[in-house]
């Protein structure tokens, strides 16, 4: 199917959406949320779902409302994916994760804001709760969170606010040309950050806003181990401070959280986490840096 035969007539306000999702080995994950995303009030122009083979999509492969492309494994890759094919006719690029539950006027909202202001190039919503901070929520779990969250104590705008994957809008003639960086392999652990740093350069508002507000469910299957995300942890901070796409400040700071995280819980750590596993990624990414290799690649091959 290609991409054409995916479009939708534009939104009330006559603006054209393209969300793209990227999804790997979690088949029932990502048709829950599709199910869920067509009760936004505004309808996306197209919905471009990146896997990595047929079964991580099952049936959506033959719904007339998503078009479907292959890539190999890796969220930066299979993002750039998307990038290939959203049409140039789209106004707002949004990417979801697969296990990211919006607000049912999200889009309208983010949409609004978006033709607001000419300058605004990126929009971030507000996620209400994450479940990645945990053992994960559930399907029932977010939509009752959304159903019970005050929308009245949400109308708020920050300002130069970095992206954060899991929803996260751009204006698509503010990101032509734009790609996200490969290097940061797997999950491609702060890949966002790069791709908003990117951005920053070109000039522009990136914004959080809270109008547009959703619930992460941190869904634990099809994530990366703990012995190659604790090496990304260490090494994909210093690798984007050194492309200043992330200040050293900023690195140094991600890097201690993490380090600190990962040392105090190993001794009683989370049934949902691979701490040690994390902090003997950790190590070998910190004896990396002392013999002078910067090679965020090399979480994969661990």
């Amino acid at each position: 199917m290609t991409i054409t035969q995916a479009r939708r007539e534009p939104g009330a306000n006559g603006a054209r959406v393209c969300v793209g999702i990227a999804t790997k080995g979690r088949p029932d994950q990502v048709a829950a949320m599709l199910s869920n995303l067509a009760g936004q009030s505004l309808k996306p122009h197209a919905i471009v779902v990146c896997c990595t083979e047929p079964r991580d999509v099952g049936a959506i492969a033959s719904d007339p409302d998503v078009t479907v492309i292959y890539r190999e494994p890796g969220l930066p890759r299979q993002r750039n994916g998307i990038l290939d094919v959203v049409p140039d006719d789209i106004d707002w690029l949004v990417f979801f994760d697969d296990d990211f539950y919006p607000d049912p006027r999200w889009l309208e909202t983010v949409s609004d804001t978006f033709l607001s202001d000419p300058k605004i190039a990126c929009i971030t919503g507000c996620v209400i709760a994450d479940g990645i901070m945990g053992p994960g929520l559930t399907r029932e779990e977010a939509l009752a969170r959304i159903a019970a969250h005050d929308p009245s104590r949400s109308d708020w705008v920050v300002e130069d606010e970095s992206p954060y994957g899991c929803n996260m809008a751009f204006r698509r003639t503010a990101i032509e040309g734009l790609r996200f960086d490969e290097r940061l392999v797997l999950y491609g652990w702060l890949e966002d950050r790069d791709f908003g740093g990117a951005l920053a350069k070109r000039g522009g508002r990136r914004i959080k806003i809270g109008k547009a507000y959703g619930v992460h469910l941190g869904t634990k299957g099809g994530r990366v181990s703990g012995l190659k995300f604790g090496y990304s942890q260490i090494m994909n901070p210093i690798y984007l401070s050194r492309k200043r796409t992330m200040t050293t400040r900023e690195a140094l700071r991600q890097i201690s959280r993490n380090v600190m995280a990962n040392i105090a819980k190993s001794a009683r750590p989370e049934p949902y986490v691979d701490r040690r596993g994390r902090l003997r990624g950790n190590l070998i990414a910190a004896l990396d840096l002392v013999r002078l290799r910067l090679t965020p690649e090399r979480a994969a091959s661990l």
